[in-house]
């Protein structure tokens, strides 16, 4: 079938709209009528880096209509309304045997390749194959996507909201939830409040954290937090002024969790400063190749803290996309804040100039319907 994209055809170019071919699923595949896509970060990141296979149709967090299921598909049916993920995975390696299913690595391998997972594109331009994004390429009226992708949701679920929940809602919602397991009662620091953080504020107020301080250099960003949950908020522009004041919201003791969702390695070492001992320190956010994270050594063992990594948020789509589904339709969770705007995919290249501009709102996302 022939449908409009959004194609990167150079890195740092603009994304220009043009008319590609889809083929038809494959047995393990599904046909889905894209209705909404959000913007995010990684798709500016995968814009930019010089390894991005060309042309390539952008976009991961997207939601839609099962059209057409593979013979062999089992996760849906036509009709059904999904949520997709860009992280399918297997059930079967030792990772996904542990419950481990963020940790698959089976997808990274066409992911990085820009194909489906049989190494093999459904995307045609100009008579040419063209490249995936995260095996799901949202930015388009239509997808074929891996049926492990295909998470489904109540049909009375909006689009326009359940588009979000395939990266950075459930993310930041499965750091607080899952990888760093806050308890009821207990206090919590999120630093970075973009879209992964703000999600981070909602997990642990979801989990019941009644000391939630939200740390950000970005003023406007701060007044927000308040509406996600956060009982207190905290400008990290001077580091050794925040770690006092969270102990002092703490009875000088530190938080018991902190969660990083800047990719910043400075904030790395902030958020085991600011914490108290036996604390859980998660790392959401993607440090860049080269830095270093570097801790006190002195006492090290006496402070029993754990600092961890977390990938998708600990998520496993399955079960976590349709609980927060639930939690917006029963009115406890915000996902209608967190959108910025609403605009046509031929205006797609204003949501990545927004990205780069530092002063542009960042809590939350452009979405594309179609």
């Amino acid at each position: 079938m022939k449908m409009k994209a959004a194609v990167m055809t150079g890195v740092n170019e603009p994304l220009e709209i043009r008319e590609v071919e889809l083929d038809p699923p494959k047995d393990d595949e599904v046909l889905v009528k894209i209705l909404a896509t959000a913007v995010c970060h990684s798709d500016l990141n995968t814009l930019e880096d010089p390894t991005t296979p060309v042309p390539q149709i952008l976009g991961h967090e997207g939601a839609g209509e099962v059209i057409e299921v593979g013979m062999r598909v089992t996760t849906c049916k036509p009709g059904d309304r999904v949520v997709l993920s860009w992280l399918p995975y297997c059930g079967t390696c030792p990772y996904c045997r542990a419950g481990k299913t963020n940790l698959c690595e089976t997808a990274f391998e066409p992911m990085f390749g820009g194909t489906l997972m049989d190494r093999t594109s459904r995307l045609h331009l100009d008579g040419k194959p063209a490249y995936h994004m995260s095996l799901l390429s949202t930015f388009a009226e239509y997808a074929v996507v891996p049926a492990m992708s295909c998470v489904v949701v109540p049909k009375k679920m909006p689009m326009d909201k359940a588009c979000m929940i395939g990266c950075g809602v459930s993310t930041g919602y499965g750091a607080a939830v899952h990888a760093a397991g806050v308890q009821p009662g207990s206090s919590v620091a999120i630093f970075g409040l973009g879209g992964v953080g703000t999600n981070a504020v909602q997990g642990a107020r979801c989990a019941g954290a009644t000391t939630i301080i939200a740390c950000d250099v970005k003023e406007s960003n701060l007044e927000r937090a308040g509406l996600y949950g956060a009982t207190d908020t905290i400008n990290t522009s001077d580091p050794d002024a925040a770690v006092e004041k969270i102990k002092e919201l703490t009875d000088g003791l530190g938080v018991e969790y902190a969660i990083d969702c800047t990719g910043n390695v400075d904030v790395g070492n902030l958020s085991w400063r600011c914490s108290r001992k036996g604390a859980t320190i998660v790392v959401i956010g993607a440090y860049p190749e080269g830095r270093e994270l570097k801790l006190p050594a002195g006492g090290f063992h006496r402070f029993g803290k754990v600092l961890k990594g977390s990938f998708y948020g600990d998520v496993d789509p399955f079960r976590d996309f349709p609980a927060i589904a639930h939690m917006y339709l029963d009115g406890t969770y915000d996902l209608d804040s967190q959108i910025i705007d609403k605009i046509a995919l031929e205006d797609i290249n204003s949501a990545f100039d927004a990205f780069r501009d530092p002063d542009a709102d960042n809590m939350g996302r452009y979405i594309i319907e179609f």
